[in-house]
């Protein structure tokens, strides 16, 4: 099978095993920067880690399991009961192509904008209106992430998948893996059962710039870039991003926390007529996507906490650690916040991290 795990392509300087590990300190493996112990701790490097995995004791095998990438989609709710399994495999590469794209796989643990950069250096656009999106290769499909006009089953061909049931490694196929607005058959069928370890995308020959979205556009218009190309692109994202989102070195956050919600016409619709500014984007099935951090700051909640835990000043959509904040401090904040929409504008929020 040619994947990273099972081929050349993988790099040969992965660290030795580490072996299993109890009580590990996981704060500095998540973003929010939340203090919490795993009760049972494996990093995935290589095969070697995968061969461990299959042959753990039964008692760590039944135990449950949790994948951990970049930690930056993710709030840790406290100490963690079970095993977690840290994804560090690392190693990109083009594979292939053909008269219409070209083939790039990367390994699980490789950084996310690492990817998008790399990609970008060969010449090769397509991932750019991902830009500087945080975490991993191997969550990014488990998420089906997406920001300004693209979401990445868009470039999705295939993933190998760890099968935790049968020790075997499949693959699945963009089919298989039923895509949806954040979300896919990673949280449902295969959440406990299977582990990604490498990812294969397809990048087009034919690129065309995806400036759809009104705050993309005006940037490149604004540095008067008539037809920005994907390096353009790139920094005017990451520019945009910069500039709304805080630095989580800096303070501790997960992005947005919250889904932008899906509603029916006619409820977009009742909205509107009560409050013109209502933020809306059409979807092509007919329904509309509400601005979560629009309705979160019309409850007054931008730049307010709640203890240790609080909305970011520059972006209503993103919860932050002011210090000290336990997952349990996060979720109360999160819970108010939905609570107050709902009241509002009779929209229910979801959250956009795992819960670990």
């Amino acid at each position: 099978m040619n994947s990273f795990f099972t081929s050349t392509l993988f790099p040969s300087t992965s660290p030795e095993p580490t072996g299993l590990q109890s009580d590990i300190a996981l704060d500095q493996f998540n973003s929010f920067g939340l203090v919490a112990h795993a009760q049972a701790y494996l990093a995935i490097h290589s095969m070697a880690e995968l061969n461990l995995l299959r042959n753990l004791p039964s008692e760590i095998r039944q135990l449950p399991m949790h994948v951990l990438g970049g930690g930056s989609n993710v709030v840790l709710r406290g100490d963690v009961a079970g095993l977690v399994l840290h994804m560090r495999a690392r190693g990109m590469a083009k594979v292939g192509e053909d008269a219409q794209h070209i083939y790039v796989r990367a390994a699980a643990g490789e950084s996310w904008h690492g990817l998008v950069e790399w990609t970008l250096q060969q010449g090769w656009g397509g991932l750019e209106n991902l830009s500087l999106i945080p975490g991993t290769v191997g969550a990014a499909p488990i998420q089906n992430i997406g920001a300004y006009g693209l979401e990445v089953r868009e470039r999705f061909v295939s993933a190998h998948v760890f099968d935790r049931d049968t020790g075997e490694i499949v693959q699945l196929s963009k089919q298989d893996c039923a895509f949806g607005y954040r979300d896919s058959i990673f949280k449902s069928k295969w959440h406990e059962r299977g582990i990604i370890l490498d990812v294969l995308f397809a990048l087009p020959k034919a690129w065309q710039p995806q400036l759809g979205y009104a705050e993309l556009a005006n940037y490149c218009a604004a540095q008067d870039w008539q037809a920005p190309n994907a390096q353009q692109i790139s920094q005017a994202v990451i520019a945009i991003r910069q500039r709304k989102l805080p630095d989580p070195k800096v303070l501790g956050n997960a992005g947005s926390f919250f889904k932008n919600p899906l509603v029916p016409a006619a409820q977009r619709d009742a909205l509107l007529l009560q409050y013109p500014q209502l933020v809306s984007y059409a979807q092509p099935d007919g329904q509309y996507k509400l601005a979560a951090g629009w309705l979160i700051e019309q409850t007054g909640w931008k730049g307010k906490s709640l203890g240790k835990a609080g909305v970011y000043a520059q972006q209503a959509l993103v919860l932050v650690n002011h210090g000290g904040a336990r997952g349990a401090d996060i979720l109360a904040l999160a819970a108010q916040i939905q609570e107050d929409v709902a009241a509002k504008f009779a929209v229910q929020l979801e959250p956009e991290p795992v819960l670990m």
